[in-house]
């Protein structure tokens, strides 16, 4: 849909309330008289039948009563009045639904939903809602929703799906110093989605950062696409992070899923800088509204107290930004502006003494020295020092240093005074925070903010030596016999159809073609049952390792039968499988489900114990590149298995990542058939020696 045409939803230039009312306490009367007192420009239509004025405003009988052009039309009537209204507005060449009204989808109207959306894509409208407060927009002086005002005016916009919750940030607003230029309530997203605001909002000239509270997305593929694209940053808290349906899946990655995971790792994918909790959504939103990206690793603080500045300390520790010694340079020019006894190693303590001089010389001298990439400026309250004063030092230096390429993040600790100066601050562009640990968070915020636009920019690049013709008739040929499992010498074939190295793996059914199929791979090998009927091998006794010789594998053959019916008498057992048994090397798991929201997704992890105890996996939507494959190498806790710890050698982490992407592009190719796959154990060798697939799974979606 055009942009111009959501211009209509976000900022509309003429709007008509259907339901107004002047009866005071309702809803109707709330959105007129909020937009007479946030001073809005544009022609209002109240539309009421009964009343000829409302307000100071002529009432309208029908919306197609309105002589004049009109972008947005508000919606307060009862739901099941909605569609005629909706097919009205559409004659009418209304532009945007902001249906306030509730009584859809959200109490199992879904039917009566769809049909308002129908109504609107038939005559081009875009509905935003149902189940919404409204839209506030402050560069528009519009407040057209029942929230009490708009709120303070900054440079984020918001978009919530929570109602409640966006009328009480509106009011926060104003505590906080956090100010918004729009505030959007989404609601039930029957059509406009966050999506949808983030291609609008990323083109409108009064924001400069987007920020989310975010319960669940409808279609996570279309939020990812906007999201890379973007050029502006993104701040999202996503709630309801529990576990959901994959978590009842077969394979381990349905298991180890959750919804907090995959949409943590989307949102890595997206670029998108993720909320911890509310306070940090303002917080953070307030750096990123404010603040250019955090493009290095090397943070410097500076101030006036040991105790802040070992809390700056702590918390960079915490937040990815571990504190550097600055260089020999940059120790001695920060040495001019304090006493002897005061500190330029990093933190910088200038000691208690600290006036505005002193703060604003050494501010403006760090901020030009090229190690520095982000300035954190902690300031605790002294009866020799104003903090007004100080405040207006650090901005006098971060004006005389120019153009802002180097964040800063501003902590003043203190009273009544100290309060006004940060207010000051903010007013004058620069983040200022009660407490050391969230200045220096909020530069953590934008260096996640730089290096996830990196990780997010790398595009993937479909292999082209692949065969999904040959992928899509092995799963024809099961679906011809009325499975959904396949077995594992089928799954292997979709594997290497793929190019993913697998072991060899043949089927014997006797005896006498086990000896001579083993005698063909080599001794020693690996046995095991197979059945489409039996997807975990070991718990049924159906693997035997290491076996060596013409009388071991007969007596194997023989055990895994015997073993496979015991387990399951009704089993379709389709022989044995005889493989060659690779060297020893380190285990990793590959898997996949199809996720409700982003579809299929990918699953890393270390093998063995530290999958099935420690769960010590990390996940991305598909497909990837291997760029961001190596990425999800270096997410796991087990990272420094794979690098070579305690003396071992590195592992083949190239050939690694080109599994897990070439994985990815076969989970994608194949999510119409495919519900969840994996690879378990996956042998890494030395680095240059490679990868083998020794196992692997494909369960098919049902018919």
């Amino acid at each position: 849909m055009k942009h111009d045409v959501l211009d209509g939803v976000f900022s509309p230039k003429s709007i008509a309330v259907i339901g107004a009312s002047n009866t005071k306490g309702k809803i109707g009367y709330t959105v007129v008289d909020n937009l007479i007192q946030s001073n809005y420009q544009g022609p209002v239509y109240p539309i009421n039948p009964k009343d000829a004025e409302i307000q100071g405003f002529k009432a309208y009988p029908s919306i197609l009563d309105v002589p004049g052009e009109i972008d947005a039309a508000v919606v307060v009537i009862p739901a099941k009045f909605v569609p005629q209204v909706a097919k009205e507005c559409g004659e009418k060449g209304v532009k945007g639904l902001l249906v306030i009204a509730s009584g859809f989808s959200e109490v199992g109207y879904i039917d009566l939903e769809l049909q308002v959306v129908e109504i609107a894509q038939q005559y081009g409208m875009r509905v935003l809602g149902p189940n919404i407060v409204g839209v506030l927009s402050n560069s528009d002086n519009c407040n057209a929703s029942f929230a009490p005002g708009l709120p303070l005016p900054g440079k984020a916009a918001l978009g919530s799906q929570s109602g409640a919750l966006l009328i009480a940030m509106d009011t926060a607003s104003y505590t906080r110093r956090v100010g918004f230029d729009k505030m959007v309530s989404i609601g039930n997203m029957s059509d406009v989605n966050f999506g949808d605001m983030i291609d609008w909002l990323d083109q409108d000239k009064n924001t400069t950062c987007i920020s989310f509270y975010i319960e669940g997305l409808q279609d996570g593929q279309n939020f990812i696409r906007a999201a890379r694209s973007a050029q502006k940053p993104i701040i999202a808290l996503k709630a309801g992070t529990s576990a959901h349906g994959a978590a009842a899946a077969a394979s381990h990655t349905g298991s180890l899923a959750g919804s907090g995971k995959i949409y943590t790792s989307a949102f890595e994918q997206a670029g998108v800088v993720p909320a911890a909790d509310l306070n940090n959504l303002f917080d953070r939103t307030q750096a990123l509204s404010l603040q250019p990206p955090m493009k290095g690793k090397n943070l410097l603080v500076i101030t006036n107290g040991g105790g802040v500045g070992v809390l700056a300390t702590d918390a960079a520790e915490r937040s990815g930004l571990p504190l550097h010694f600055a260089p020999a340079d940059l120790q001695a020019g920060l040495k001019k502006h304090m006493p002897s006894f005061g500190s330029a190693k990093n933190p910088v303590d200038m000691t208690g003494m600290a006036g505005k001089e002193w703060y604003q010389d050494s501010v403006q001298f760090a901020l030009a020295h090229d190690w520095v990439d982000g300035l954190a400026v902690l300031y605790c309250e002294t009866a020799m020092t104003a903090p007004l004063e100080i405040a207006k030092g650090i901005k006098a230096a971060i004006e005389a240093v120019g153009a802002h390429q180097k964040p800063v993040a501003v902590s003043f600790v203190g009273g009544k005074d100290s309060q006004t100066a940060m207010r000051w601050l903010v007013e004058a562009g620069i983040p200022a925070y009660d407490a050391p640990d969230t200045a220096v968070d909020a530069l953590a915020a934008l260096h996640e903010y730089a290096e996830s636009k990196k990780t997010s920019a790398a595009k993937f690049e479909p292999f082209v030596d692949v065969h999904e013709a040959t992928a899509r008739e092995i799963i024809a040929q099961v679906r011809a016999e009325g499975r959904t499992g396949m077995t594992e010498i089928e799954s292997k074939n979709i594997f290497k159809a793929y190019g993913l190295p697998v072991a060899d793996t043949r089927l014997a059914t006797s005896e006498e073609e086990a000896v001579q199929l083993a005698e063909n791979i080599g001794y020693p090998i690996v046995m095991k049952i197979m059945s489409p009927d039996i997807l975990h091998k070991s718990d049924a006794g159906g693997v035997k390792v290491n076996v060596n010789g013409e009388t071991a594998v007969r007596e194997a053959y023989r055990t895994i039968l015997a073993n496979a019916k015991e387990y399951k008498a009704e089993a379709d057992i389709r022989g044995i499988v005889v493989q060659e048994m690779a060297p020893w090397a380190t285990e990793v798991i590959l898997g996949s489900i199809n996720d409700p929201t982003f579809g299929p997704t990918l699953m890393f992890g270390l093998g063995g114990i530290f999958v099935e105890i420690l769960k010590d996996v990390t996940f991305r939507v598909a497909p990837v590149s291997p760029e961001q494959s190596i990425k999800m190498l270096d997410d796991i806790k087990g990272a420094p298995i794979l690098k070579g710890a305690r003396g071992e050698e590195p592992r083949d982490r190239v050939a690694l990542s080109e599994v897990l992407s070439r994985y990815s592009q076969m989970i994608v190719d194949l999510g119409d058939e495919v519900n969840e796959s994996d690879a378990n154990p996956v042998l890494v060798y030395a680095e240059g020696e490679g990868v083998i697939v020794v196992d692997a799974r494909v369960i098919l979606k049902e018919a």
